[in-house]
């Protein structure tokens, strides 16, 4: 699962950049909004079954104890990377919350420019940014932990 997430990362960044285009650049405000929710609800689902696999399924420290940069009951530097990447994920996945639900109350149907499309535009930005340092640091982590022997 992990290394599923790891390369799925990918297709999100580039999704994620392609929406942002299209309500940008092309102004095509439904497109954004049906990628978003895909978006939304897919990484919701992702999270969840990675979290659950995570947990109760895969020793994820078992496979890391090849990584010179692991240490099972000491800090290393994969827990540090492991917390700092807790630090970006959590905030960002309620960003993502916070800005699609907002969104969802606050747009007409079909979405068009409003009273509220900047300050969706400033959390949509800081969201975007949350979601490409999480994928920056979950990759280091993984590099770290995972691949490097």
């Amino acid at each position: 699962m992990m290394d599923l997430v790891s390369v799925a990362l990918v297709a999100v960044l580039l999704l994620l950049a392609l929406s942002i285009y299209q309500v940008r650049v092309r102004r095509n405000f439904q497109w954004h909004k049906r990628c978003q929710l895909a978006l939304g609800m897919v990484l919701g689902g992702v999270v969840v079954l990675f979290e659950l696999d995570v947990r109760f399924v895969t020793d994820w420290q078992a496979r890391a104890e090849a990584s010179p940069y692991f240490e099972r009951d000491a800090w290393s530097i994969v827990w540090w990377c492991l917390v700092v990447h807790l630090c970006c994920a959590i905030p960002t996945t309620c960003l993502w919350l916070l800005a699609v639900v907002q969104a969802m109350r606050r747009f007409p149907r079909p979405p068009r420019p409003g009273n509220y499309s900047r300050r969706h535009a400033f959390w949509g930005w800081l969201t975007a940014t949350g979601t490409l340092l999480t994928a920056l640091t979950g990759w280091l982590f993984y590099l770290l932990a995972f691949v490097a022997t």
